[in-house]
């Protein structure tokens, strides 16, 4: 007998890419200016992207199990992509900028080391990481619901069918 696992590891990277989110976009660092919000961003993106990782590897199967409505479905498999891309964006930046830091100066190599620094200055952009964050929160929000509709149906939520109608989602 094979089991639908996907329930099990889906709200993990939901719950930790919304707090990754409000902590990127709230003022966070000037609030509470003691914390090493750098750090906890990282930990959260991090453990996130890698619970997003799981679920969408879980979510293939509990598709082939469930056979639930196909353009749900795929809605869902959208979202959940851009999601991962959108966060994935940002981890990209991240790991860019530790690159650099770490071993870009050591090539000896000015055109690379133009190149990544370009780069990292693009991708950790304040407004473009920000903006990443608040779509990626939208993404994933919407993805959750989708999700919920799947299992639940629209009683669930009082805002699903509603989102469903502006996907053009007949349920």
């Amino acid at each position: 007998m094979t089991y639908n696992i996907h329930p099990l590891f889906v709200h993990f990277p939901i719950a930790l890419l919304l707090l990754y989110s409000a902590v990127k976009i709230l003022p966070l660092q000037k609030w509470f200016p003691k914390g090493n919000w750098k750090t906890s961003e990282i930990l959260l993106l991090v453990t996130g992207l890698a619970g997003v990782v799981i679920a969408s590897s879980t979510g293939e199967l509990a598709e082939e199990l469930v056979r639930p409505n196909n353009q749900i479905v795929e809605m869902h498999s959208l979202f959940a992509a851009a999601t991962t891309w959108m966060f994935g964006i940002i981890l990209a930046g991240e790991v860019l900028r530790f690159i650099n830091c770490r071993y870009t100066a050591k090539l000896n190599s000015p055109a690379i080391s133009k190149i990544a620094t370009g780069a990292e200055k693009i991708l950790t952009n304040t407004l473009l990481t920000k903006l990443l964050a608040f779509a990626g929160l939208i993404a994933i929000s919407v993805t959750g619901l989708l999700g919920g509709v799947m299992v639940y149906g629209l009683s669930a939520d009082p805002i699903a069918p509603m989102v469903l109608k502006l996907l053009g989602i007949a349920f």
